[in-house]
C-alpha cells in the first residue's frame, strides 16, 4: 500500500563511480574532469576518499549542452588525432609538443612500453585558431626553435608534471598534503636534503601521490613512469625544493609531525640484597679447609693418654 511506502532521502553526496554514471561519463573521463576542475569534489567525512555533492551533479546536468559539452571538454587525443585537430602533419605537431607549445594532459604506456602523450582537443583547437600562432603551423620553423630541437629539448614530461602538480594541489586538504604532493615529484635524496627529520619524512610519505599509470613495482614500466614523475631539470628541482621548504614551514606551524611518545628508561628488576662482607670468615689460604678434623679437643686427648701410660 502506498501509505506504508517509506521514501529514503537522496544522499547529499555520492561516490565518484555513481557520479560518473549520472553524468554519462566514462570513469576515465570523469577522473580527467575532476583533475581539470570541471567537476568539484569534496572529502569524505568518513575518510573513504572523495565524493561529489548532489548539488554539483545537478549544476552540471542543468547545463544546456549537457552531456556533449562536458564530454567535449575532457576529450583527450594522441599525436595523430591532435595533428588532425590542428591541421598540421604529425611531425610538426610532435615538434610543437617537444617545444612545450602544446601541453599534454596525461600519458600511458603502450604494449611496447612507449610513452603515449594525450592532449586536450579543445586546447589544440584554441591554439590552432589563435592568429598569433599561425607562423608555427605552416612554413619553416623559426631558427631559434629549430636550434632548441637540434639540442634535444623535450619539455613534454616537465610540462605534464607542472600540470599534474596543479591537479593534485587542488585536491590537497592542508599543508602536509600539499607538501606530500611536492615531495612526490622529487627524488628521495632531494627530499631528504630538505626534510632532515626522519619523523617528518615518514609523515610526509603518507601524502605522496600515486603514479598516474599503474604498473607492477620494480618492472621496467614502473621505472619509466617513476622517471617521468620525477623532476630532472635543475631549475625545476630548485623551484620544487623551495616550495617544499615553504610549505613545510606552514605545515609545522599548523601541526607538527607525530612522534613516538617519550618513555622513561626501564628500572632494572630488584635482585637479592648484596651479601655483607663476612669478617669472621677465615682467610683463604689457597687450600681447602679441613672441617672434619677437630683442633683443641684432639691435642688434649693425646696429652691425657701420654700421662696415663707414663
Amino acid at each position: 500500500m502506498s501509505g506504508n511506502t517509506v521514501t529514503r532521502p537522496l544522499s547529499a553526496s555520492c561516490t565518484p563511480s555513481r557520479a560518473a554514471r549520472e553524468l554519462d561519463l566514462k570513469r576515465s573521463e570523469f577522473d580527467l574532469a575532476v583533475h581539470l576542475g570541471r567537476i568539484r569534489t569534496m572529502p569524505d567525512e568518513g575518510g573513504g576518499g572523495r565524493r561529489v555533492a548532489r548539488a554539483e551533479i545537478e549544476r552540471l546536468r542543468s547545463d544546456p549542452g549537457f552531456p556533449e559539452a562536458l564530454r567535449a571538454s575532457v576529450l583527450a587525443v594522441g599525436t595523430s588525432e591532435g595533428a588532425a585537430v590542428m591541421g598540421v602533419p604529425s611531425a610538426r605537431f610532435t615538434r610543437l609538443a617537444r617545444l612545450g607549445l602544446v601541453v599534454p594532459v596525461r600519458f600511458y604506456l603502450n604494449r611496447y612500453r612507449a610513452v603515449v602523450w594525450l592532449y586536450l582537443a579543445d586546447e589544440l583547437q584554441q591554439f590552432a585558431t589563435d592568429g598569433t600562432n599561425a607562423f608555427l603551423l605552416t612554413g619553416r620553423t623559426p631558427e631559434v626553435l629549430r636550434s632548441q630541437l637540434d639540442a634535444g629539448v623535450d619539455l613534454r614530461s616537465r610540462n605534464w608534471r607542472g600540470r599534474h602538480l596543479g591537479f593534485l594541489h587542488r585536491q590537497a586538504d592542508g599543508p602536509w598534503q600539499r607538501a606530500g604532493v611536492l615531495a612526490g615529484f622529487l627524488d628521495p635524496l632531494q627530499v631528504a636534503a630538505v626534510v632532515k627529520d626522519p619523523y617528518e619524512r615518514s609523515h610526509l610519505n603518507r601524502f605522496r601521490p600515486r603514479p598516474p599509470a599503474q604498473g607492477t613495482p620494480g618492472t621496467p614500466a614502473a621505472h619509466l613512469v617513476e622517471k617521468i614523475m620525477t623532476a630532472d631539470d635543475p631549475d625545476e628541482i630548485d623551484w620544487l625544493r623551495y616550495d617544499l621548504e615553504r610549505t613545510l614551514a606552514e605545515a609545522r606551524a599548523e601541526q607538527p609531525a607525530p612522534r613516538p611518545a617519550w618513555k622513561p628508561a626501564p628500572t632494572p628488576p630488584a635482585g637479592p640484597p648484596d651479601r655483607p662482607a663476612d669478617t669472621d670468615r677465615p682467610e683463604d689460604t689457597g687450600r681447602p679447609e679441613d672441617t672434619d678434623r677437630p683442633d683443641r679437643p684432639t691435642r688434649g686427648l693425646l696429652t691425657w693418654l701420654r700421662r696415663r701410660n707414663g
